[in-house]
């Protein structure tokens, strides 16, 4: 781990927003409620930039999740959590030291390996990783990115994605039901017990960290057009060529409000609402 990290200092001198200063990989930070649609937003960033489908080794852009930092469960937890009362929504269910680690290594432009998470099991896979090649983006989604100061704080751009709770819920019910293999009780119950307070206590308040809150999600079609083309990412991975030392000069317009980027206003929301382009 990279020593400080407390500091910004430690970094990486990350870019500056008139041009790309250096080649340190932008970490755009994608947090919002379970089944909010971070995911799905990330997905639909990475197909307006050309990149369909998540590829590790591609340089221009990749997606890693918080999920799999999960930290493992002693057996006394793992039988709750077959039980539905553990709460994996809780701070300290992951491994931000870990999570820490990794970002900086990121930052750095090494080569990491990530865990992959089994959510049936609700464990790790044994010598299981995924390697992440360094790139020009990196797209981080998680419950709980903006939490951690020290996580919060590696972010170039942070995204908020602001979801109805019911269409939260109804959306956690059928991925946990058809993916997961999990009883109908046993997700409600996790819901009412942890999920829904553990949103409203840990994950609701990191809201006014973001840079940009998207509101109804991967809908919005709008935000994430404007944050695709926003003058802080950088050029070639919009467009597929040019400079790493370049950024699309193009200011946003179509929406009340000023778009506002990381910088010493870096808690400025910009709230993408009902507008067109």
């Amino acid at each position: 781990m990279a020593e400080n990290l407390n500091s910004k200092d430690s970094l990486p001198k990350p870019y500056h927003f008139n041009g790309f200063e250096t080649k340190t990989p932008f970490l755009i930070g994608v947090a919002g409620g379970t089944a909010s649609g971070k995911t799905t937003v990330c997905r639909k960033i990475m197909e307006k930039v050309g990149q369909g489908t998540v590829d590790t080794t591609q340089r221009r852009l990749v997606c890693i999740h918080q999920d799999s930092f999960y930290k493992e469960l002693s057996p006394a937890e793992s039988e709750l959590a077959a039980q539905g009362r553990f709460n994996f929504d809780h701070p300290d269910a992951f491994d931000d030291e870990l999570m820490v680690t990794t970002l900086d290594d990121i930052l750095h432009e090494k080569v990491v390996k990530v865990p992959v998470y089994d959510f049936i099991k609700n464990s790790r896979q044994k010598d299981q990783w995924t390697t992440i090649y360094p790139a020009d983006v990196v797209l981080v989604e998680g419950l709980l990115l903006f939490y951690f100061p020290r996580i919060r704080e590696m972010f170039h751009m942070k995204l908020f994605v602001d979801t109805d709770p019911d269409t939260r819920l109804s959306r956690r019910v059928l991925r946990d039901v058809k993916e997961r293999g999990r009883d109908l009780e046993k997700i409600l119950t996790q819901y009412t017990m942890f999920v829904k307070p553990a949103f409203e206590e840990f994950c609701l308040p990191t809201k006014k960290y973001a840079d940009v809150i998207i509101p109804r999600g991967a809908d919005n079609e709008v935000a994430i057009d404007l944050i695709v083309h926003s003058r802080n990412v950088p050029y070639e991975v919009v467009r597929g060529h040019g400079s790493r030392h370049q950024t699309v000069e193009k200011s946003l317009t179509g929406c009340q409000g000023t778009w506002q980027g990381p910088g010493e206003n870096s808690h400025t929301v910009y709230d993408v609402c009902e507008a067109s382009v």
